[in-house]
């Protein structure tokens, strides 16, 4: 656009104006005796052609309506205009609107000026009364605030929205400056300056508008509250390009702010709040998020049935107890909580170590508090500057957060000073708040309680004590997994054998949570099982992978019934199973004091590190073996023999295997820990420990058990070979009563020589030879027949004809346990007998 147009565009001159319309002289008889250059331009008469005719030769003597409305976009045209029909020049009828001015003093003769009569297009005259009512709309009903500023940046008119801003009419605060009206106000765009002053003064002097800035300041109108305002501002000029002012224009944007403040708030909540399974988190979460840019303080209160991972309360609230779990202000130190009083039974009385109250104080509020009131009705209590709003899932309610707009002052005698209280808006706010901290704390208690639960299985299936044994001397170490990973499924054992040897068992189970600690149970009992049975350690890991590998092949529904796991019938839960079962992991080992060997086998767990005397540390190379479950490869054993006082320590992958290092490493330090022979078995797990899990904890739960292995003394080993003969039984009986009287132990005579002949004679009668007779002195006295027979004999009930059968139903009643043990050339019968109390 032209600088012309411009000027033109921004001319609101009427086109009735004197100075711009089509201008008619008349004298007192209508005859026209002036004709302006303008008439010329809107009838296309000429001055001569126009000059001495009556007025009706160019306009219709009786005005008409004025046109329809919807011509030109606008409001109604001025009153006090008449309309005529013109007839132009070349024929054409033109509407226009007219006025008439009498000339004062006019002697109203022919011939002399008596009136004059000014003409223009009706759409003209339309089109520049919408200019008009634009202005007149923006003077009085524009929500955006107008002001004009001089040169001296004193105020100099304002619209009506900025007179509703300052609260005040125009007169009372004309001439004022604008730092004078917004003092305490100040620009929080960046890249420009922060006063109106300079802002303003950048306009005069450049020329260049400046366009939404955003001002926060507080309105003389509204004080205490602050609003924020989208700014412009553009330099004011004259005809003649005079520099006489700055125009600005302001809009709150307060409510679209606010709007979007809350929804930036719970975006932050969205990414903030939750992040751990943890219930105390949860609760400082949110207080975090909430100060200070919605409230001045906040404070949570979660049951300690939430705490616990109890069920949430349901029904009546009288019994509820509340512990402040979260508490945070705006100004440092945590503000006072008027409503809050200690309760009945305070920390200080709780003697359970266990009760959270130990941790977090109990709080309880009085009969119409806000607390009180939204306890007792379910739901949110605002109170002036105080927003009560109680957590609730699943139909309970969990706790309390408590938001606070108040000012507590520091001086004697004042009462706190209420801020400003909470909107609709905020109040829903606060609502969602309160609802996604809610859902949170829920799956936080119910982490709580399944972990709970799982780490009490866990401690119910490991050992809780290991009895000494006079094979070997033990400690064990157990950690489990962080509360984010979940229980796991790490266990050993050390299982008493026959011949006072003993099982040595450690193994993993993949997975976390409930189904790995009920899976590591039935694992560890399958072994305790098997391992009584006196199977060597590959037989054991093969029978046990063909019962880990048992629920893959076939299923069972809700009614017994057998499927086909890789079928339709399987169905989600057989996959679950399949997952924590399979890639189970384990180590057996079998000591025999009386002959130092170790058997031992594993799948596919890490091998054991064996410390000698001296201090030597190895990793025997012993055959992996496939994880349990897997199926299809064979187990295989090694024999070690271990000197008097060797260090054995069994491990899962949780103690040598971190997220910052590789198993090497880890294995590499554990060797280091364990090369100090002077050290004690429990000095050398808590060094593990702190060396190898620091921080007490990992993602990955963690099993150690160190052996230090003994040998009997000969004195307390007797042991004879004999010929599979009848003869032998008799020997055997001598032998066996010359050992006890040898040992101290005569009272156990009768009955050692009752056992002893029952099993030389079923050796020599069924089995062939030769014989071995083994007596051992431990705590308790083992009787031990071997032979080279793979036929065990079952104890049996004769009938009152039979002839025999009752020789090893006597033995059985003299003895606290018996069984068989087989080996390689044959079987081995062993009795159990309790030593005489000294």
């Amino acid at each position: 656009m032209s600088a012309a147009n411009t000027a033109e565009s921004a001319d609101f001159r009427g086109p009735l104006d004197i100075t711009r319309a089509a201008t008619v002289v008349l004298d007192a008889e209508d005859t026209v005796i002036g004709w302006s250059p303008a008439a010329v331009e809107l009838l296309g008469h000429r001055p001569s052609d126009a000059l001495g005719r009556p007025l009706s030769a160019f306009l219709s003597a009786r005005p008409v309506e004025g046109p329809p409305v919807p011509d030109v976009p606008g409001p109604p045209p001025l009153a006090g205009n008449d309309f005529h029909v013109a007839r132009t020049r070349d024929g054409r009828e033109l509407l226009v609107a007219t006025a008439t001015c009498p000339l004062p003093g006019a002697p109203g003769g022919p011939g002399t000026p008596d009136r004059v009569l000014v003409a223009a297009e009706v759409g003209e005259l339309r089109h520049w009364e919408s200019r008009l009512a634009l202005l007149q709309g923006l003077a009085t009903q524009s929500p955006v605030g107008l002001a004009i500023y001089d040169t001296d940046l004193r105020l100099t008119w304002s619209n009506t929205a900025y007179e509703r801003e300052i609260g005040q009419p125009l007169d009372t605060y004309r001439g004022k400056r604008a730092d004078e009206l917004y003092s305490g106000g100040s620009f929080v765009t960046q890249g420009y300056p922060q006063t109106l002053d300079a802002v303003m003064h950048h306009v005069l002097a450049t020329g260049e508008p400046i366009l939404d800035l955003h001002f926060r300041g507080q309105p003389p109108s509204d004080p205490g509250r602050d609003h924020l305002w989208s700014c412009s501002y553009y330099r004011l000029e004259d005809a003649h390009g005079h520099v006489f002012g700055v125009c600005e224009d302001a809009f709150d944007i307060s409510d679209r702010y606010r709007a979007q403040e809350r929804l930036t708030l719970l975006v932050e909540a969205g990414r903030s709040i939750g992040t751990v399974l943890d219930v105390v988190t949860t609760a400082e979460e949110v207080a975090e998020v909430a100060v200070p840019d919605f409230a001045r303080a906040v404070r949570v209160d979660v049951t300690s049935a939430a705490v616990t991972g109890e069920t949430a309360a349901a029904g009546s609230t009288a019994d509820m107890t509340l512990l402040r779990v979260a508490e945070r202000s705006a100004t440092g130190p945590a503000a006072p909580d008027p409503g809050r009083s200690a309760t009945a039974n305070g920390s200080a009385d709780v003697t359970d170590p266990a009760d959270p109250r130990r941790r977090y104080p109990p709080v309880a509020y009085p009969p119409g508090s806000p607390q009180n009131r939204s306890l007792s009705s379910g739901g949110l209590v605002l109170d002036e500057s105080t927003l009560v709003v109680p957590l609730r899932a699943g139909g309970g309610i969990l706790g309390l957060v408590t938001f606070d707009r108040t000012v507590h002052t520091d001086a004697p005698g004042r009462a706190p000073a209420p801020v400003t209280t909470f909107d609709g808006g905020e109040v829903a706010l606060a609502d969602e708040l309160a609802a996604r901290t809610a859902v949170c704390i829920d799956n936080a208690r119910r982490y709580t309680r399944e972990r709970t639960a799982s780490l009490a299985l866990q401690r119910q299936l490991l050992p809780h004590h290991l009895p000494p044994r006079s094979a070997v001397e033990t400690a064990y170490r157990y950690l489990p997994a962080d509360d984010v990973t979940g229980v796991g499924g790490d266990w050993f054992d050390v299982i008493p054998l026959s011949g006072t040897r003993v099982g040595l068992v450690v193994g993993d189970v993949v997975g976390h949570g409930l189904q790995a600690a009920a899976t590591m149970g039935r694992l560890r009992t399958s072994v305790r099982a098997f391992a009584q049975l006196d199977m060597a350690p590959d037989e054991l890991l093969t029978r046990l992978d063909d019962l880990v590998g048992q629920p893959a092949e076939e299923q069972y529904d809700a009614y017994g019934t057998a499927t086909d796991a890789t079928g339709d019938g399987g169905g989600a839960a057989s996959h679950a199973y399949d997952d924590v079962t399979t890639g189970a992991t384990c180590l057996y080992a079998v000591y025999d004091p009386v002959s130092r060997h170790c058997v031992m086998a594993r799948a596919g767990h890490l091998p054991p590190a064996i410390v000698e005397p001296g201090g030597r540390v190895s990793f025997p190379d012993l055959p992996a073996g496939p994880p349990l479950g897997l199926g299809g490869l064979p187990f295989e054993s090694m024999e070690i023999d271990l000197p008097v006082g060797s260090l054995l320590a069994l491990f899962t992958d949780g103690l040598v295997e971190a997220r910052d290092h590789d198993i090497s490493r880890g294995l590499d330090a554990l060797g280091r820990v364990l090369a100090d022979p002077s050290a004690t078995l429990d000095e050398l797990c808590d060094r593990a420990v702190a060396e190898l899990v620091p921080g007490g904890t990992s993602a990955d739960d963690t099993a150690l058990l160190l052996v230090r292995t003994r040998e009997l003394a000969e004195g307390r080993v007797a042991e004879w070979e004999l010929s599979a003969e009848p003869v032998s039984v008799g020997r055997a009986r001598e032998l066996a009563t010359g050992q006890l009287e040898a040992w101290g132990l005569a009272e156990l005579s009768f009955s050692t020589e009752l056992v002893v002949s029952e099993l030389v004679t079923n050796a020599v009668r069924y089995a062939g030879g030769p014989l071995r007779l083994r007596l051992i002195r431990d705590s308790t006295l083992l009787c031990e027949v071997a032979d080279t027979g793979h036929t065990s004999p079952h104890l049996r009930h004769s009938a009152e004809d039979d002839e025999g059968g009752r020789g090893l139903f006597i033995v059985a009643q003299l003895v606290q346990r018996w069984g068989t043990r087989y080996t390689r050339t044959g079987k081995t019968i062993w009795t159990e007998q309790a030593l005489p109390l000294r």
